[in-house]
């Protein structure tokens, strides 16, 4: 089969591919923010007693760096496998492994029960978190990109973007709900455990309609052609020579694509754990805010967050990728020290104005994010390229976040320091994005997209991924 733009799924297709993304990614994002928030606000004090509030604070938030850290290695192992076995049946297993882990923080023991014990049971199953999640999202935006009409990639494929926001919504709004009918004591006894718990229901109903959709057209039209070309080479050769592996031919192929991306995942990734996460220890520790009224202006954000990444990614398709990601990235920037200022005020109205803004500009990174990703990469090594890119990143920019964050309020007690270190990333993603290649006119469908170039002078060149 040739090569070219594969023409649009039918109408009730796209929305079901959509759906089943979106809704898996809302609960894996669900999962992972609820232990952030949970770090923020209780863990210290029943997995790390006896510590000075703020130290406990450091070790909750560095069992929340852990999951991180598995990121990686999540992406290379689903990266792997996504690109030989298909999407969807490494998307059911990460929502299986991530929903497990979250449903069983929720039976843990704390400190009070069995000892050092506990975080090290907390740590481990953070670790699977981060694992399961570090696959999720390539898979995820993959299968919306490649079965979505090319000319709103960006529209389309930002759909499973929203489930981070969602996903936040929906944690920060169950803490929330459960902060304002429980008191302290009741949610730090038992209270937290209820929304971990909340996440096996949350599977079964994502998982149920992930099962529903079929695996990207563009993949097995890929595996196809190579299976194709397997055979002819085992007639020529007697089959004695290798097939690349996706990683080696990513890092081979496509080691500029995979610095890009990282690159400009910085900024984003950077301030989204300033905003979202270290902003409830800053709130409440500096500026004198409520656990509730923190919970709710993160709250009122995601919302909005959730609504305005559609809009960026619409307007990616129009304008180019490039561009939109570079306004969010100086935009962020920029807003740090605003950022702060409001949130030094006290109340309620100000800190949901520099929340809401500061999502509202990170959207602008986080809606292209996902088509400029898999535009960089041959459909055989997609998954594993935009996955490294994405998640290896992730290991230097969210990962230590809110632990660089509040290690800087407790050296310095101000925001200045916070809000430079957020600037620093923005520049990096300024950069990384800045000579990169616009990809909003690559066609997905051809066998290997040229590094850094427009799809009207993409190679035609073998991907010799199997």
């Amino acid at each position: 089969m040739a090569s070219g733009i594969t023409a649009p799924p039918p109408p009730a297709s796209l929305p079901r591919i959509v759906a089943a993304s979106l809704i898996g990614t809302t609960v894996e994002w669900y999962d992972f923010f609820l232990y952030g928030s949970a770090a923020a606000l209780v863990f210290n004090k029943l997995f790390f007693p006896g510590s000075d509030p703020l130290v406990g604070t450091l070790l909750s938030f560095l069992t929340y760096a852990v999951g991180f850290a598995a990121r990686p290695l999540g992406a290379l192992v689903f990266g792997h496998y996504g690109d030989r076995l298909g999407r969807k049946k490494l998307l059911v297993l990460s929502l299986l492994m991530m929903g497990g882990a979250t449903f069983a923080i929720g039976l843990l023991p704390t400190h009070a029960s069995v000892g050092a014990a506990a975080p090290v049971l907390l740590t481990t199953l953070r670790l699977v978190q981060g694992f399961a999640l570090g696959g999720e999202w390539g898979g995820a935006v993959l299968l919306v990109s490649e079965h979505g009409d090319a000319r709103r990639r960006g529209f389309w494929a930002s759909w499973p973007q929203t489930g981070a926001p969602a996903g936040q919504l929906l944690a920060t709004g169950v803490l929330s709900l459960l902060t304002a009918v429980l008191s302290d004591d009741a949610f730090g006894r038992w209270g937290w455990r209820i929304p971990f718990l909340l996440s096996g229901v949350l599977v079964a109903v994502g998982l149920w309609i992930r099962l529903s959709v079929d695996e990207s057209p563009l993949f097995r039209q890929a595996l196809a052609q190579a299976e194709a070309r397997g055979t002819e080479r085992a007639a020529a050769d007697d089959g004695t020579r290798t097939e690349e592996l996706p990683l080696v031919a990513v890092l081979h192929r496509h080691w500029r694509d995979v610095l890009v991306a990282m690159g400009a995942r910085m900024a984003e990734n950077i301030s989204y754990y300033v905003i979202t996460a270290f902003i409830l220890v800053y709130a409440t520790a500096s500026a004198g805010v409520s656990k509730q009224t923190a919970l709710n202006s993160v709250l009122i954000g995601s919302a909005v967050h959730f609504a305005v990444i559609p809009a960026w990614g619409a307007l990616s398709d129009r304008i180019g990728r490039r561009p939109v990601y570079l306004l969010g990235a100086a935009g962020v920037g920029l807003w740090m020290f605003p950022f702060f200022r409001l949130v030094d005020t006290g109340g309620f109205a100000g800190l949901v104005v520099a929340v809401t803004v500061g999502l509202i500009l990170h959207g602008a990174m986080y809606a292209p994010q996902a088509a400029f990703f898999s535009e960089m990469f041959a459909t055989r090594m997609r998954y594993s390229g935009a996955s490294i890119g994405a998640q290896f990143a992730s290991v230097a920019a969210g990962a230590p976040a809110p632990l660089i964050a509040t290690a800087l309020l407790s050296d310095y007690d101000s925001s200045t320091p916070i809000a430079l270190y957020v600037i620093a990333a923005c520049v990096l993603t300024l950069i990384a994005v800045g000579v990169a290649r616009e990809t909003r006119h690559r066609d997905l469908g051809a066998v290997e997209p040229s590094s850094g170039a427009d799809s009207s002078t993409a190679r035609a060149a073998d991907a010799r991924t199997v």
